[in-house]
């Protein structure tokens, strides 16, 4: 059989931090100063979002798994050391421990103020913090295709990503409560299926043509192709407390697109489900994290998460060679032992029972490693 090139697979990698005050502990709405700040080093690689206290911040077009970690790495040193010299933390969770969204200010700025406007309280608690994902694809057919079958393994991957089990003050029970947050936006969650592109872009016309949105970015799904770039992008996750979990994040969505690609390629096809029981499994992941069982379709049995992510990495493993990115797929061994951001988080709580702990953390684990 012919040689099959991922090198289209590209990865642009955004991620959404939270301004802390180094005082209070809670978040500060900065004012756009770190993004003034950092837009004169990194230009428009840092972005403001719609609450104050969150930076954005997106990659260059990454040819692999090496170049994404440079440059996730680099933004995230450039952002900690600008905050740094404004006298402010930068930390990497889903939600802060115990900031109230109704102290936070949005960011004046038209789009947001559409948003906040059509969504009220929906938008204005929204106060969440994630990783987005792109995986670069050859041509938007195929990209309905992989997305299609992807959606099967979002729930695996979003149990390891777990990172905010706390909100407003309180221990939610949650492994991942930015999902509950969000989950009160329209168009969000996991998708439908769609027989082919033009289905989808079909339906992206009439939402747009019966005013239920005015562009295609108003579609929040936890995976969508994107209606700009050839890209597929994968935001179900919370944006995880280190770098290193974030490139290991990346490199397994990369490495799932290249093997449905890859068997679709030998005329084979990875069984599709429903979104209704897909969503079963994003329950239990966002509930109990890696800590959990979920659905085996297949079996149709419970099967422990653990297990599960072990026989995706076994699902993906023949196609990581030619992506490079065998280091940072072996890496989930080890957030399988150390646990997730929720887990760590959560553990910090326990020792005093002290939030300030927790904060602490998050922004210790911000550089970790680099």
């Amino acid at each position: 059989m012919a040689n099959i090139s991922y090198k289209h697979f590209t990865l642009g990698i955004e991620e959404e931090y939270m301004v802390i005050d180094p005082q209070s502990r809670e978040l500060k709405s900065h004012d756009q100063k770190i993004v003034h700040e950092g837009q004169k080093v990194i230009k428009d690689k840092v972005k403001a979002e719609m609450h104050q206290a969150v930076v954005e911040v997106g990659t260059d077009i990454c040819q692999d798994i090496d170049e994404a970690l440079v440059d996730v790495a680099t933004l995230r040193k450039t952002i900690s050391t600008i905050a740094g010299e404004l006298g402010l933390w930068v930390g990497a969770s889903g939600t802060h421990p115990f900031s109230h969204w109704e102290s936070q200010l949005i960011t004046e700025h038209i789009r947001y103020n559409e948003i906040v406007n059509e969504l009220q309280e929906a938008a204005r608690s929204n106060l969440i913090f994630g990783l987005h994902v792109h995986v670069g694809m050859e041509n938007r057919e195929m990209a309905i295709h992989l997305a299609n079958s992807a959606r099967y393994f979002l729930p695996h991957i979003f149990a390891l990503s777990t990172n905010s089990p706390f909100w407003e003050g309180r221990t939610t029970g949650y492994k991942s409560f930015r999902t509950k947050v969000f989950d009160k936006f329209p168009r969000t969650g996991i998708p439908d299926y769609f027989d082919s592109i033009e289905a989808y872009d079909n339906y992206i016309k009439l939402l747009v043509k019966t005013n239920c949105i005015d562009n295609a970015k108003k579609i929040w799904w936890d995976l969508r192709v994107h209606p700009f770039f050839n890209t597929v992008e994968f935001r179900i996750c919370d944006v995880p407390m280190t770098v290193q979990e974030t490139i290991t994040i990346a490199a397994l969505f990369q490495a799932i697109c290249a093997k449905l690609y890859k068997l679709r390629s030998q005329n084979l096809n990875f069984m599709m489900y429903s979104r209704a029981l897909l969503n079963e499994n994003k329950w239990r992941a966002g509930r109990y994290g890696i800590d959990g069982s979920m659905i085996d379709f297949g079996k149709e049995m419970e099967v422990n998460t653990r297990v599960l992510i072990y026989e995706l990495l076994d699902f993906v493993d023949d196609v990581v060679p030619e992506l490079g990115s065998r280091h940072a797929i072996n890496n989930v061994h080890k957030m399988l032992e150390q646990g997730t951001g929720a887990d760590r988080q959560l553990k910090a709580f326990e020792k005093n029972n002290n939030l300030v702990d927790v904060v602490d953390l998050i922004h210790t684990q911000f550089l970790h490693g680099l």
